[in-house]
């Protein structure tokens, strides 16, 4: 019999699925599933899939976010940080993506300065519990904690595209 205890660390599997900074091959088909689901609206405020071309293939990446609300405007959050795939591709599209829940609307998404990421990141953590291993702050601690990691997660936020329309699935 085993007499060694289990680590039962919040977020240990999490981490794992993300060990290199990308998604393993389980967490990449649960990102697709996850993207599927959040593309139905069923829960419209707390899951959405962002949709942005490859800076190298041109290809439709879709992945599943969590968007987080802040002062009356809503933000999608790198939970990886600054290495992160679909940040470098939604700067290289020059802030043009398309959000989907129920239906599909393009916007802009616009970096955050790291200054003003504190109270955003602490938000995040407080709606996004799948994040909270990847970001080495307690959800409860202070903004000015927040502020000693900002640099390290981008932040963007959403903005209505100039001129589109939202279109159905």
């Amino acid at each position: 019999m085993d007499t060694q205890p289990r680590d039962r660390r919040p977020g240990r599997m999490t981490r794992w699925l993300y060990r290199s900074g990308r998604p393993n091959r389980l967490a990449s088909m649960m990102n697709k599933v996850g993207a599927f689901v959040a593309s139905t609206g069923l829960w419209r405020s707390r899951l959405l899939t962002l949709e942005v071309r490859g800076r190298r293939t041109g290809r439709l990446i879709s992945l599943p976010l969590v968007p987080v609300e802040h002062q009356g405007d809503r933000y999608l959050v790198a939970m990886l940080g600054t290495g992160t795939g679909w940040v470098a591709n939604v700067r290289a599209a020059g802030g043009a993506a398309v959000l989907r829940s129920g239906s599909r609307t393009p916007v802009h998404l616009e970096d955050v300065d790291p200054a003003s990421r504190a109270p955003i990141l602490r938000r995040y953590l407080q709606v996004a519990p799948g994040a909270r291993p990847h970001i080495p702050v307690d959800r409860h601690a202070a903004v000015e904690a927040f502020e000693e990691v900002a640099a390290q997660f981008p932040v963007f936020r959403i903005d209505a595209a100039a001129g589109s329309t939202t279109t159905g699935t």
